[in-house]
């Protein structure tokens, strides 16, 4: 069994969940995205990020708007929608009962 395998696919499995929760701090362009998941250590290239931000618009999670920029073309600014905002509570409440679960699974390891 491969462990860099398992490892990417649980980071798969919240990549939505962290980005969306980024967002959701405010108005987000890519590169910040990038940067804050970065510093959570949970790195993301841009060929990833850009397709998911891409669906989660064309699921009407998110909207963007375009912002001039003085040092090259403009950029697309990121934000939540209000139905992006009820999906979110929803993977919240998920991953808090998830995180709990497997906290409580890994902390009481004992041998039955």
């Amino acid at each position: 069994m491969n462990i860099d395998n398992t490892q990417s696919q649980m980071r798969k499995g919240v990549l939505e969940f962290c980005i969306l929760s980024v967002i959701k701090q405010g108005e987000a362009y890519p590169s910040d995205i990038i940067e804050k998941m970065k510093e959570a250590k949970l790195d993301i290239l841009e060929g990833t990020l850009y397709p998911l931000l891409t669906r989660l618009k064309n699921a009407e999670l998110l909207t963007y708007r375009w912002v001039e920029s003085s040092s090259g073309p403009p950029r697309k600014y990121f934000s939540m929608t209000d139905k992006g905002e009820t999906f979110y509570r929803e993977l919240e409440s998920t991953w808090n009962e998830l995180a709990n679960a497997v906290h409580q699974l890994t902390q009481n390891s004992t041998p039955l």
